[in-house]
């Protein structure tokens, strides 16, 4: 969480996190995430909750297009053909993560924080976000409003809560 985050959002942040972990535990799940734009946040926010060790065990920031590829597995020619900000990438990255680390389950997010780096395809505050393992995944983008930070915590908070959906709708056996 960041000093600039409203006292409202970083709760949030908190409760889902928190649910995230009971939720785990109560499936004998592990989770991994795969990061870009939020630069590592949502492992952050996991292991933030004491006890979170029992699991979580590994997290991946790949904010390059290089790390995606070399830590990930993430496809040249996928990057190449749709760019790091696509459903595409995304599917890439969770299975990969989810490979290198052994979890049961993974979140990965991609996108465009802003200020810069917005297209007319891709405005600022367009995020990619894939739920799943090596077999299933789900895939959602987002349009975010705010500004970068905004972004950010926007989408830590909505990679925690597909982390649970994906939990409570029986998505991911353990």
């Amino acid at each position: 969480m960041t000093d600039s985050m409203p006292p409202d959002v970083e709760r949030s942040i908190e409760t889902l996190s928190r649910r995230l972990g009971q939720a785990c535990l109560a499936r004998g799940i592990r989770v991994t995430t795969a990061e870009s734009c939020t630069g590592g946040g949502v492992a952050n926010a996991i292991t933030a909750i004491a006890g979170s060790s029992a699991y979580f065990e590994t997290g991946y920031v790949t904010y390059a297009n290089v790390a995606k590829q070399r830590l990930l597995g993430v496809s040249g020619a996928t990057l190449d053909a749709h760019g790091a900000v696509s459903e595409a990438t995304v599917r890439e990255m969770v299975v990969g993560a989810c490979r290198d680390s052994g979890a049961e389950l993974g979140i990965s997010v991609s996108g465009v924080a802003g200020p810069g780096g917005g297209s007319p395809d891709k405005p600022v505050g367009t995020v990619w976000f894939a739920w799943g393992d090596e077999h299933r995944q789900r895939v959602r983008c987002h349009h975010l409003p705010g500004d970068r930070q905004s972004v950010r915590d926007l989408a830590v908070s909505i990679a925690l809560a597909g982390l649970i959906e994906s939990l409570q709708e029986n998505d991911v056996d353990a």
